[in-house]
């Protein structure tokens, strides 16, 4: 019922504003993921989706900025829902999903690392994980 009271104030134009970048930016991320980075099957990641494991180190678009655009999506998901009903449960589901992107972003650059090198390194110097220019 939250999500369409009081439609034009401020708290909720930057929901809104939010849960709409947050859609961009998942429909972007994984155009430009499928598009450049190939496809290498990889017997140690048989729980990934096939265009996860890719051939190739993709820095073009939205991965010029940030490594984890898909995950910084959900974080914007999760903003974007928060702002929608403000409560101590929504700020504790939200700072757990924010937790555990990070957690999992982390375990995913050791990954990286393990599998492009030092030119993840090298990316990582870059970019940001989750926000252009922030974090």
């Amino acid at each position: 019922p939250y999500w369409l009271d009081y439609p034009f104030s401020f708290q909720q134009i930057i929901s809104w504003i939010l849960l709409i970048y947050s859609g961009l930016l998942l429909i972007q991320s994984i155009y430009f993921f499928k598009k450049y980075g190939g496809s290498n099957r990889r017997r140690d990641k048989t729980e990934n989706l096939e265009f996860e494991n890719t051939a190739n180190l993709v820095k073009v678009n939205i991965y010029r900025y940030i490594r984890h655009p898909m995950y910084g999506s959900l974080l914007f998901l999760s903003l974007g829902a928060f702002l929608k009903n403000i409560s101590v449960l929504t700020i504790l589901l939200s700072v757990l999903t924010i937790f555990f992107l990070i957690l999992t972003a982390k375990v995913e650059e050791k990954e990286n690392i393990n599998f492009f090198g030092i030119s993840y390194l090298e990316y990582m110097k870059e970019t940001k994980m989750f926000v252009p220019f922030i974090i």
